[in-house]
């Protein structure tokens, strides 16, 4: 069962106080919707771990932005802390992007991608995508559309030539101006 994540993410219990803007884009960079969640006031940080390093990607006014790209199997969340500094990339691999209700979102497909600013890159959750298609929850054609997109997404990763992530900034400023 694939899970379908919103945009506006309005059934995060974690954070109290919240902003959010939303818009549609179709240039010649990117076709698809954009969000911004900004969490002025949350009940606890939320921090992961990668290897041995320990990453902050909730607190008290960091902010989420995130790109919906139509006709795309990915969704890519750029979070930034409180001071506007981006503390990861998280890609998501998913069967596709679409609008429900006037809100994007996205159907997980279980691979991750993590980019942190160092250039370090993690493949994540390959052993549950593995453990749903042995089970059969999920067919040979998803499962090959998930192993398809994350090898393309690392190739142009490895290149430099995955745009989403030189786009945020502009993103962001884009939908701060749209949310004040």
């Amino acid at each position: 069962m694939l899970k379908r994540k919103y945009g506006n993410r309005a059934d995060w219990k974690r954070v109290e106080q919240r902003k959010y803007a939303q818009t549609h884009l179709h240039t010649k960079e990117f076709q698809g919707y954009i969000t911004l969640l900004n969490t002025v006031k949350v009940n606890e940080p939320l921090i992961t771990q990668y290897g041995d390093r320990e990453v902050c990607i909730v607190d008290n006014g960091y902010m989420w932005l995130q790109h919906f790209p139509l006709g795309k199997n990915h969704s890519v969340t750029t979070m930034f802390d409180a001071n506007g500094e981006i503390v990861q990339w998280y890609i998501d691999i998913c069967l596709e992007n679409g609008v429900e209700d006037g809100v994007p979102w996205m159907d997980d497909l279980y691979l991750d991608i993590v980019v942190l600013p160092s250039g370090e890159i993690y493949l994540l959750d390959e052993d549950e995508l593995e453990q749903a298609y042995k089970r059969g929850t999920l067919s040979k054609e998803k499962y090959d559309i998930a192993r398809i997109e994350v090898k393309e997404i690392l190739r142009q990763l490895d290149n430099n030539e995955f745009r989403l992530m030189t786009l945020a900034q502009e993103h962001k400023r884009m939908l701060e101006n749209l949310s004040k």
